[in-house]
């Protein structure tokens, strides 16, 4: 599969994680998570549970203020607190 915007696919023989790495940078906070392919099932369910999260957290940082044209303290963990749900 190819790699999507924010959405990275790692999928190399000799590494122990096959799966998808979100990565989301706004406001110069960087958000990442990985979603395994042998935690979610297959390569096509890690994709769906990455896609989620990615527009999840889009809502949420469009949607949240910016202080100083940073991200407020309390936007970053309700965003930290979403991709662990996940």
């Amino acid at each position: 599969m190819k790699s999507i915007k924010n959405l990275t696919r790692f999928t190399y023989e000799t590494a122990a994680f096959q799966g998808w790495r979100l990565s989301l940078s706004r406001s110069g906070t960087v958000f990442r998570k990985y979603y395994s392919d042998k935690k979610f099932g297959d390569d096509k369910k890690s994709l769906a549970a990455a896609e989620a999260a990615l527009a999840g957290l889009k809502v949420l940082l469009d949607a949240s203020k910016l202080v100083d044209g940073k991200h407020t303290p309390a936007t970053i963990r309700k965003a930290e607190k979403l991709l662990e749900q996940a």
